[in-house]
């Protein structure tokens, strides 16, 4: 599914974030940054070693990575340029700030994109694997609050989210027709 938001080409499609060629790719860290299950240990095993080295170094300058926040590296030895890590939220039934803590890592990225001139940008559906958010609810979130944020700001060329099955895709198609209806 492709659709204009002002100048901005926004898709929703299936596929393996590790072979967008966006000039960025989101994972969906842990806080540690060195590696883990689901997309963040696709994200370090397709980019190899360069990411892992930067993850440590960002270790060692500012520590762990909060839940909401964001941080760059290299995308190693991927098509895309860069790596943006956030970490979401662990679901815990949805009464412990989990939609606020979701709602800043999809801006921060956005914002930390902006800052460093990426104008494209493929996004996994963060939190809704092993932290079990639940993906309707996620989806939502993601995108409206990336919508919202397309439309303050007139500077991406693209935005895509990469699901990696069908079912989400169909989830993610499911929100976006009634967030644009």
């Amino acid at each position: 599914m492709h659709i204009k938001i002002d100048n901005t080409m926004f898709s929703l499609v299936q596929g393996d974030i590790t072979t967008q060629d966006t000039i960025a790719i989101v994972n969906a860290a842990n806080s540690s940054l060195m590696g883990g299950g689901g997309v963040d240990g696709a994200i370090h095993r397709a980019g190899g070693a360069e990411i892992l080295e930067e993850c440590k170094k960002i270790r060692k300058e500012k520590g762990t990575l909060p839940p909401g926040n964001a941080v760059i590296t290299t995308a190693g030895k991927m098509s895309s340029e860069y790596v943006i890590q956030t970490v979401g939220p662990v679901w815990r039934g949805g009464k412990n700030k989990e939609s606020d803590v979701l709602r800043n890592c999809y801006k921060n990225v956005l914002t930390l994109a902006q800052k460093e001139n990426i104008k494209s940008i493929s996004f996994p559906s963060i939190s809704t694997g092993i932290y079990g958010y639940p993906i309707d609810k996620a989806s939502k979130i993601a995108l409206t609050t990336v919508i919202e944020y397309i439309e303050r700001h007139a500077f991406f060329d693209e935005i895509r989210f990469v699901l990696f099955s069908e079912s989400d895709l169909e989830v993610y198609e499911n929100s976006l027709k009634k967030l644009t209806l």
